[in-house]
């Protein structure tokens, strides 16, 4: 499939909620509203989500971020992904959660490249159990804040 139309790509304004549910299909929206809302319960309060437009080629994404960025969502046509970057220190972290990922997240994590400012894993959020490893890694690069409604 070609990037520049699996991709939201059209420059101006940021996708609406709607646009992105009509692009990413009904189950895929269904994980997307499932990791935003987990974000906000679970880190209530610490990252600021943002669209960011990475042209013609990659098209949109939504970045939750503080400091540093704790992970992208890409919406692709009939699907999305979720980009995540572990630093060093991270990296050890995932290591001991690693026998709770599923055989396809640990595949996907050991075939991620790792580069100078981490390793970029990218996912594809398509079933409850990737759902299920995403938290696990998102435990790994941060600790959840723990509140009543988490």
């Amino acid at each position: 499939m070609n990037e520049s139309t699996n991709r939201m790509t059209e420059p101006g304004n940021p996708p609406t909620d709607a646009a992105v549910a009509d692009w990413v299909g009904k189950d895929a929206y269904t994980y997307w509203e499932r990791i935003t809302q987990t974000i906000r319960a679970h880190y209530p309060g610490i990252f600021s989500p943002e669209w960011l437009y990475g042209g013609k080629k990659h098209g949109w994404s939504l970045r939750f971020r503080k400091n540093k960025s704790f992970c992208t969502l890409i919406p692709e046509k009939d699907r999305f992904a979720l980009l995540i970057v572990f630093g060093k220190a991270e990296r050890e972290k995932v290591e001991a959660v690693r026998t709770g990922l599923s055989e396809k997240t640990r595949m996907e994590y050991d075939r991620a490249t790792t580069f100078h400012d981490g390793k970029w894993l990218l996912l594809a959020i398509d079933s409850d159990r990737v759902v299920q490893d995403v938290m696990l890694l998102f435990a790994a690069k941060r600790r959840p804040v723990h509140n009543k409604e988490a």
